[in-house]
């Protein structure tokens, strides 16, 4: 695993202008993004300087304002605003040509066009599968982090219990005393 040196937000102030802290908790988490980092409230605490009562509170009204939104408990990421995708179609004519329409436009491509296109746009595919399953892994690991913690405190309980009801020579067969 590789690890990756966090550093200070590019965003510099106009002179005689301060940035607000709301502004540089979203630029720290707009840069996490931009190195593929997850934004966590302490992360973004420690690349800002801020308090983490200062920055959760940001954190909050920036998921309120509609800018980020909150993957889990302390972990954010940016809200795409993006516009209504436009219509697509993709073509394969009998001569070979492949006739490409987004919205209004349309292009003409040549096979080997067509092929180059394709392996340009395959990283974003591939972008949308690593995504997809980062976000797929997170939440499986809260869960089952979830869960462990429940059954401890079960496992907790029982020997509690045991303890209580049983002499030390039965704990030991069933590993009680452990």
């Amino acid at each position: 695993m590789t690890e990756t040196t966090l550093q200070q937000p590019d965003t510099v102030a106009e002179p005689g202008k301060n940035i607000t802290s709301t502004q540089r908790v979203f630029d720290a988490v707009r840069d996490l993004r931009e190195l593929d980092q997850i934004a966590t409230r302490d992360t973004v605490a420690e690349l800002t300087g801020l308090k983490l009562t200062i920055v959760d509170d940001r954190l909050r009204a920036l998921v309120d304002d509609g800018k980020l939104k909150r993957l889990l408990r302390g972990i954010y990421e940016l809200v795409e605003n993006f516009p209504e995708p436009r219509e697509l179609s993709c073509t394969m004519l009998s001569d070979g040509w492949v006739k490409l329409e987004l919205g209004d436009s349309m292009v003409r491509l040549t096979p080997t066009e067509a092929r180059r296109a394709a392996r340009a746009l395959g990283g974003f595919a591939e972008d949308a599968r690593v995504i997809e399953s980062t976000k797929a892994h997170l939440f499986l690991a809260t869960e089952l982090a979830a869960k462990v913690e429940k059954l401890e405190r079960t496992q907790a309980a029982m020997r509690s219990l045991l303890r209580e009801k049983l002499d030390a020579r039965q704990l030991d067969l069933i590993g009680g005393n452990a």
